[in-house]
């Protein structure tokens, strides 16, 4: 049976369990966290990202969570710069063309602020500039796609937390911290 962990990846946290990087700055990894071998991340979460990160040690299931053609949903909850506009929403709702290519459709409706962990560091605050909060809902996963559309249509992201892949969730599960799904 495939070992499965929920983790919630905090801000600032590479999604692997090294760093190839500058040897004389290293970055917080995984492994400063989850203390479990044999386990990889199915799929990523980029660094200045927070949320549910799901690792296996079942290369076909990691396959099948990070695959696009597998279309399993991932849901973000996304602070956003601006007050989104009901167009806004539905290109979202209708997909956008990025560089790389169309979006599917996704799921997208405004949310009132949810109560989430504060975020280290803070998100900058601007007294003249409102912000909002949406739910996400994509279908693929392509590089810092979710930033990529919101920018798209006049919302810059301020906060990425991926809530939930295919039907598991961050429930009650803080930063920083594990289970066994």
């Amino acid at each position: 049976m495939a070992r499965v962990i929920l983790f919630n990846k905090p801000f600032g946290v590479l999604s692997q369990f090294t760093d190839k990087g500058n040897a004389d700055s290293p970055r917080t990894t995984l492994s400063e966290f989850i203390d479990v071998s044999g386990v990889y991340p199915a799929g990523r979460l980029d660094r200045d990202s927070e949320g549910l990160l799901v690792l296996t040690d079942d290369g076909r299931l990691q396959a099948r969570i990070a695959s696009p053609k597998f279309k399993r949903p991932k849901s973000y909850l996304v602070q956003v710069e601006g007050t989104p506009q009901p167009d806004q929403i539905e290109a979202l709702r209708k997909g956008v063309t990025l560089k790389d290519g169309p979006t599917r459709p996704a799921g997208c409706v405004a949310l009132d602020p949810p109560d989430l962990w504060p975020r280290v560091p803070p998100v900058r605050f601007r007294k003249t500039v409102p912000d909002a909060w949406l739910q996400l809902t994509i279908t693929e996963g392509r590089n810092r796609q979710v930033r990529r559309m919101c920018a798209h249509v006049g919302l810059p992201c301020l906060r990425l937390v991926r809530w939930s892949v295919g039907d598991w969730t961050l429930d009650d599960l803080p930063p920083g911290e594990w289970r066994e799904a």
